[in-house]
């Protein structure tokens, strides 16, 4: 079976910094395009920032210049760096993987249980 685990966030000041894991465990041979989604209360869930699996990030344009999405293939993990935060960065954040390759067969679509960050003004 394959999980999805974060780790981080809190509670922080505007302006300061927190930083977000994800951790995948299971038989896991191949990890597609990692990824950090947030969802606030009464909002729908929206993408932060992806990397794929060469490196490559992206990032929405309400977060460039202040969060890094960063991987490390060999211990299977996503992070999230966020600087500067804002009130407006309050949510419950989700990492994702689209595509996993197992012992068992390819899993798409993958979820963590999120964590929450909260940005006090």
């Amino acid at each position: 079976q394959v999980q999805l685990v974060e780790s981080g966030g809190g509670l922080v000041q505007a302006g300061g910094s927190l930083s977000v894991s994800c951790a995948a465990s299971g038989r896991i041979f191949t990890i597609g395009t990692m990824g950090w989604y947030r969802q606030a209360p009464g909002k729908q869930r929206e993408l932060v920032a992806t990397i794929d699996s060469g490196g490559w990030a992206d990032y929405a344009d309400s977060v460039k210049g202040r969060f890094t999405i960063s991987r490390d293939n060999d211990k299977k993990l996503v992070y999230l760096q966020m600087n500067s935060l804002e009130p407006e960065d309050t949510a419950t954040y989700y990492c994702n993987i689209d595509r996993i390759t197992t012992s068992w067969g390819p899993f798409y679509d993958l979820w963590g249980q999120g964590t929450q960050v909260t940005v006090s003004s």
